[in-house]
């Protein structure tokens, strides 16, 4: 019968191949004599620390042990927490994933680790370990999964906003199951969710469920407002807060809404709701912070009336909508790009010539892919989006006019980001502004397209199954 090794008989062999006492090791390691002779002689259990420092002086990589720790010492004996829970910070520490799967897949059926668990994976979060966070979440959820808790929709809640990333249709399944647990967050929390909802909604341009989170984004921050004025609350300052201030969800839900008109194509509703979100009176307080979101919102809001305004027809606006960039441009790239592929839409809708205005932004234009990357959902998520619909407007634009070279440049450019979106809507019209102008592309631009193709081909097959047949 084979016998599992152990990290007593590993660190007994070691002592006697290198010559060492347990004097000398314990000064190499920096441990005294008496703590590792109770070690050696399985009198002891050792907590992480004192194995990194073992593992350290027998001149071995970093979480060498970890997986015998866990068995010797988590599977093999009633679990610990005072134990268990520094190991799972060093693990995440090292990126021992694997090691904590094992770690919490052992103690996991016993429900009565589940809040210190919750607890280690809230802070792993705090500290950016999203994928070691992502571990306990998962398992927390499943293991509740029956529980009508808050704390099982505060982990679907991370979930979600942890796996959320450049896959939309990943994300439409992500967001799909945290509308589920929304209604059992709490109320601030609820705000929040809501708000990120609607913004991967808004990239996926599910426009029915963008309209149904801003109304309920908005209903909600209504009451919380009101509640926070109301006479008997006005001392109450330690409660739990939405991550920007209340009045800007109201806001930003008008904002929403007027993007759905927008997208719609009720250009008339849209200005009503826009010129709700710039009328921002009725906000009472009075802090610079207030004045900053206030004034932010007012900026957007004159934009976004030249863009209806432009986006309905009224081409005459566009020389205001230029210098209006030109004005409120910043070093924020990602509002320039929104803005210029407003001009691009407008342009390619109505045949204006716009030469002039991408000369203008070329240097704005050529920063596009270098957006850096961002935690917050309406970046995370809306902006990507935007980089290949602008690609695709741009394409469009340039290979209508002849300019054959630049539009081709722009058209594989969005075949990329679409692809990395897996986005089939952008993607498909991209292969069709292919074909309709292939006769104009030089070889090497075809060769490309047919091996941008064959990989996405390969990248299916692989990922749904063979592609010779059913079996």
């Amino acid at each position: 019968m084979k016998h599992t090794p152990t990290i007593r008989t590993e660190l007994d062999r070691y002592l006697k191949q290198e010559g060492l006492s347990l004097i000398q090791f314990g000064h190499i390691a920096g441990m005294n004599r008496g703590i590792v002779s109770s070690i050696v002689t399985g009198n002891k259990s050792m907590s992480v620390n004192q194995l990194d420092r073992i593992t350290e002086a027998m001149g071995l990589p970093e979480g060498h042990f970890y997986d015998l720790f866990i068995e010797n010492y988590i599977i093999d004996i009633p679990p610990n927490m005072r134990r268990i829970e520094p190991f799972l910070y060093r693990c995440a520490e090292l990126d021992k994933l694997d090691a904590i799967r094992r770690v919490v897949g052992a103690i996991m059926d016993n429900l009565l680790y589940t809040p210190k668990l919750f607890d280690i994976a809230e802070a792993l979060l705090a500290q950016g370990r999203h994928a070691a966070a992502l571990i306990l979440y998962e398992n927390i959820a499943e293991t509740e999964k029956y529980q009508h808790s808050e704390r099982l929709a505060v982990c679907h809640y991370r979930i979600f906003t942890i796996r959320i990333g450049d896959d939309q249709s990943r994300n439409f399944r992500s967001a799909t199951i945290l509308e589920a647990f929304v209604e059992r967050l709490d109320e601030i929390d609820q705000i929040d969710a809501l708000k990120d909802l609607a913004n991967v909604y808004r990239s996926l341009r599910k426009w029915d469920k963008v309209d149904e989170m801003a109304r309920k984004m908005r209903g909600k921050a209504e009451v919380q407002y009101s509640l926070n004025y109301n006479k008997k609350r006005k001392h109450r300052e330690h409660e739990k807060k939405t991550r920007g201030p209340l009045f800007g969800y109201i806001a930003y839900a008008d904002l929403l809404c007027a993007s759905v008109c927008e997208a719609r194509g009720d250009y008339e509703q849209a200005l009503q709701y826009t010129y709700a979100y710039a009328d921002l009176d009725w906000v009472k307080e009075t802090d610079e912070d207030t004045k900053y979101w206030i004034n932010l919102f007012k900026g957007w809001a004159e934009g976004n009336t030249y863009v209806n305004k432009l986006l309905s027809g009224d081409t005459s606006v566009l020389p205001e909508y230029v210098e209006y960039i030109a004005v409120t441009s910043t070093a924020n790239n990602n509002e320039n790009l929104s803005k210029l592929l407003n001009v691009m839409i407008a342009a390619n809708r109505y045949g204006i010539d716009v030469d002039d205005v991408l000369l203008h932004f070329e240097t704005d234009i050529n920063s596009f892919s270098e957006l850096p990357a961002s935690t917050d959902i309406y970046t995370q998520q809306v902006i990507p989006d935007y980089f290949a619909w602008f690609g695709y407007e741009m394409a469009h634009y340039y290979l209508h006019r002849g300019v054959y070279i630049d539009g081709f440049k722009y058209l594989m450019n969005a075949m990329v980001q679409a692809n990395i979106l897996n986005n089939e809507t952008y993607f498909i019209n991209c292969m069709g502004l292919f074909l309709h102008f292939q006769n104009y592309a030089v070889p090497e631009t075809k060769a490309e397209f047919l091996n941008l193709i064959e990989k996405v081909w390969l990248s299916n097959v692989k990922k749904n199954g063979t592609a010779n047949g059913c079996k």
